[in-house]
């Protein structure tokens, strides 16, 4: 674990918001098979869009149950508008940074939330109207997106 600051590692040995919400207005969950990380969010949502509450269950590395935590905690009270616009990088922030390595972990956390919000669209509207990440973020699929993150860090 000396690979991860002090905030990682309280975010692992302390995670916030584990859980899961029976009956979620929004559920997402997303994996990724380099690594074998799988995260689940749900979300509460309120009649204003409003995230009232959110949870996550997390299987994986101290980094993927640390950024699961810590994007939960970002985005609750947001709305949904403003929840899509957590980046990745930005939850890798609020973690003091991640190891080159292990950045695909707040990936899948921004992966996540945006398969959450879909779900929640496509249960109130039909349409999901904003889809997940893994199939939208600048014309890469998920696979690629990680790949070109990671360059992207190494460099």
């Amino acid at each position: 674990m000396q690979q991860y600051n002090e905030k990682v590692i309280d975010y692992f040995m302390n995670p916030r918001n584990v859980g899961d919400i029976p009956n979620a207005d929004g559920v997402g969950e997303v994996g990724n098979p380099r690594c074998g990380d799988v995260m689940k969010i749900y979300l509460d949502v309120d009649e204003n869009e409003v995230i009232r509450d959110v949870k996550f269950e997390t299987f994986g590395c101290a980094a993927a149950i640390a950024a699961s935590s810590m994007a939960t905690e970002m985005v609750k009270g947001l709305t949904i508008d403003e929840a899509l616009k957590i980046t990745n990088r930005e939850v890798a922030s609020e973690l003091g940074g991640l190891p080159a390595e292990k950045i695909h972990c707040s990936l899948l956390a921004e992966e996540a939330l945006r398969a959450a919000v879909a779900n929640y669209r496509e249960k109130k509207h039909g349409t999901a109207l904003s889809p997940p990440c893994a199939t939208t973020c600048g014309g890469f699929d998920a696979e690629e997106r990680f790949v070109a993150e990671t360059s992207r860090l190494a460099e």
